[in-house]
């Protein structure tokens, strides 16, 4: 089965704009992305879910980011993202399960996020005492039928694995995100998929570039104009029987992202008619 295309939006208090655009533009599919924990309430979920029945729209994934500072760099992102810095953990938890609640009321069975820069070294005491962290987001997880997908870039193919066997979860999967394994310098996408494409259950259609220094990351680029090789990814894709969305993300707003979106779904669909 091929792919369908999908979308990631912004989850508003009224998401009818959002899950509009997702229709009018031609897709089928989103992911609803909120890093505002006051939005996870049962009246945003009822209009989300009134929504998306009305645009025909299926909601794959709810990517939920965290309270707090988030910097999207080198030095301070091991520091601030996600569930890696052990400061941050008792809060984010919390989080973590309010956005379990809100996809239980949207029925959304699963939810993505960056875990954050996990240690290469599986003998830091940070990387020790995560492990312990994810069983029991896994186990919480479970108990409410849904699953939890990692994004990829923040860390090594190699050391997402290690942290999917050390965790021994059957409700783990992840996000594949090629561009941000190219921008933070961590893989060639087209190679990781050989370590986690039995893992993969969604995918972000974004491009991107190596870093040029050793603080920032490498930039996002339109689909096709950065250094994924998206004829043989789409390929490889359908080497693993990959059946799931392929998302769209531009990380940049106003009237040209419109376009960068409306041309990468134009080429998508020539790449999934070519090699599906």
């Amino acid at each position: 089965m091929k792919p369908k295309l999908g979308l990631i939006v912004s989850l508003r208090s009224d998401p009818e704009e959002e899950i509009e655009k997702v229709k009018n533009l031609g897709f089928q599919t989103c992911q609803v992305s909120c890093w505002d924990m006051s939005l996870y309430t049962k009246e945003v979920a009822e209009k989300l879910k009134q929504a998306v029945e009305a645009n025909n729209i299926e909601i794959t994934t709810l990517w939920t980011g965290f309270s707090g500072k988030a910097a999207w760099n080198f030095t301070e992102g091991p520091l601030t993202i996600g569930l890696v810095p052990p400061d941050k953990r008792k809060t984010r938890i919390k989080e973590l399960r309010k956005a379990s609640d809100f996809a239980r009321w949207i029925d959304v069975e699963s939810l993505t996020t960056h875990i954050g820069f996990i240690p290469e070294n599986p003998n830091d005491p940070v990387y020790i005492s995560l492990i312990d962290v994810l069983k029991n987001v896994a186990e919480f997880l479970e108990d409410r039928g849904q699953s939890f997908w990692f994004e990829t870039g923040q860390e090594t193919p190699v050391t997402l694995l290690r942290t999917f066997e050390d965790v021994g979860a059957d409700n783990f999967g992840v996000n594949f995100d090629p561009a941000n394994l190219l921008m933070y310098g961590k893989a060639n996408p087209i190679d990781a998929l050989d370590i986690l494409g039995g893992y993969v259950r969604d995918v972000h259609a974004k491009d991107g570039e190596y870093p040029k220094s050793g603080y920032q990351l490498g930039e996002e680029k339109p689909l096709g104009e950065g250094r994924v090789n998206f004829p043989v990814f789409i390929s490889k894709l359908k080497e693993l029987n990959y059946s799931g969305a392929l998302t769209i993300e531009r990380e940049i707003s106003g009237p040209q992202q419109i376009v960068d979106i409306k041309r990468g779904k134009k080429y998508l669909e020539e790449l999934i008619q070519t090699y599906y």
